[in-house]
């Protein structure tokens, strides 16, 4: 989650004495994605709306379908999510599951991976669909779930776990899907390794029941807190992602985050710009600006709920342990993530009797050293779904 990365100072504005309405996206103009009445009424995972998808050029000799479930999201309150589920030919009923959490990093309905996967734009791509694709071939069935949530909630990375899980609840409740009791993995990097490690932690407590023999993270912000902490206010080229991420974390805690009654005339204008803006246009707007330049309140740093919200969406500061073996792998060099967190966070779980193999990319980057990862995450993952012993470096 690049924008967390660069400035999520952004999101520490001081609350006002009242609250101006979160930059909410508009509206999908799918009726599929709308919440049903009696949303509230219904279990985490339960299947909510399920339908069948045309050929898709990105998995063309795999079947498509789009599932609407159940979730629920960062304050606990029920809300409807979706996924879209992946079956290539040669899945044999109970043949494994790849939940896989994409780098989504936007803030519009017209950027989940449901409406990307369609979209008429050429400029669009799903860039981790030649890895997805090899997954596919081994005959394992994809999970694609849209971790942002109904609100595009940009930022919020333990409601990226929630929905992770409910998620594979929901596909292995449908018959047709032939999942019902495949063993699951769960694989995804940067701002989805964050969904993916939080899914991971938050299993044993949250989704039990769920046979989850893995989990590949790479480049995972483990503490969000800390990045705001270093990084501080200034121009960065990639600052668009870090306003886009404050949006995102005022749509998913209004109550506690509050950014658009701070912001000035330049904050607005950016904010307007932004708030349906995928990666591209988020890059392009928040181009050199910073936290500072967006409001002329000088404290914007001082909100105590601000840095609250960020330690509870930091996975090094929570205390679950993911029962299932982990790979994770990261450049050592890389310097948009703190490395010390993640080191601090496997050391914690290896303490914990946890199995955990790690992988240093030769890469100097965060961007390459996702490429140079997957192939080997995937590898490790079919060691896992065989029931192989899983290797450790604790």
């Amino acid at each position: 989650m690049l924008g967390v990365v660069f400035a999520l100072v952004a999101a520490l504005i001081l609350p006002a004495s009242s609250a101006a309405t979160p930059a909410f996206a508009a509206p999908d103009p799918d009726p599929f994605f709308s919440a049903p009445a009696d949303v509230a009424a219904h279990a985490p995972g339960d299947v909510l709306k399920v339908r069948q998808m045309p050929w898709n050029l990105y998995f063309p000799t795999s079947t498509v379908w789009q599932v609407l479930f159940r979730t629920t999201d960062s304050e606990g309150n029920p809300i409807a999510a979706n996924t879209t589920y992946v079956l290539p030919p040669n899945h044999r009923p109970d043949d494994p599951l790849v939940s896989y959490q994409h780098i989504i990093n936007s803030l519009g309905n017209k950027c989940k991976i449901a409406s990307e996967l369609y979209a008429t734009d050429l400029t669009t791509q799903i860039r981790e669909a030649p890895a997805l694709n090899i997954a596919l071939a081994r005959g394992w069935a994809v999970s694609l779930p849209d971790h942002l949530g109904p609100r595009m909630a940009y930022g919020a990375a333990k409601l990226g776990g929630q929905i992770t899980l409910d998620g594979i609840r929901a596909v292995q409740r449908i018959p047709e899907f032939l999942v019902t009791h495949s063993k699951v993995g769960l694989a995804g990097y940067s701002g989805g390794g964050m969904a993916t490690a939080w899914a991971a932690a938050l299993a044993p407590s949250y989704a039990p029941e769920l046979n989850i023999v893995g989990s590949a993270e790479g480049g995972v912000p483990m503490n969000l807190a800390k990045m705001a902490q270093v990084l501080g206010p200034n121009p960065h080229p990639a600052f668009g992602l870090a306003a886009a991420a404050a949006i995102g974390l005022e749509r998913e805690y209004p109550d506690r985050i509050h950014v658009s009654d701070q912001l000035n005339g330049t904050g607005r204008w950016l904010q307007q710009w932004m708030v349906n803006g995928c990666t591209n246009e988020l890059m392009f707007w928040g181009f050199e600006h910073s936290a500072g330049q967006l409001t002329d309140n000088q404290n914007f740093m001082d909100n105590p709920e601000g840095w609250k919200v960020l330690d509870e969406n930091s996975i090094e500061l929570y205390p679950g342990v993911p029962k299932a073996p982990i790979f994770e792998w990261h450049s050592p060099t890389d310097v948009l993530i703190p490395v010390d967190s993640i080191d601090a966070t496997l050391h914690r779980y290896c303490a914990s009797g946890a199995r955990v193999a790690s992988m240093l990319t030769p890469s100097p980057d965060h961007l390459s050293a996702a490429v140079l990862g997957l192939v080997p995450a995937l590898d490790w993952m079919e060691a896992r779904f065989r029931g192989d012993p899983a290797p450790s470096d604790c």
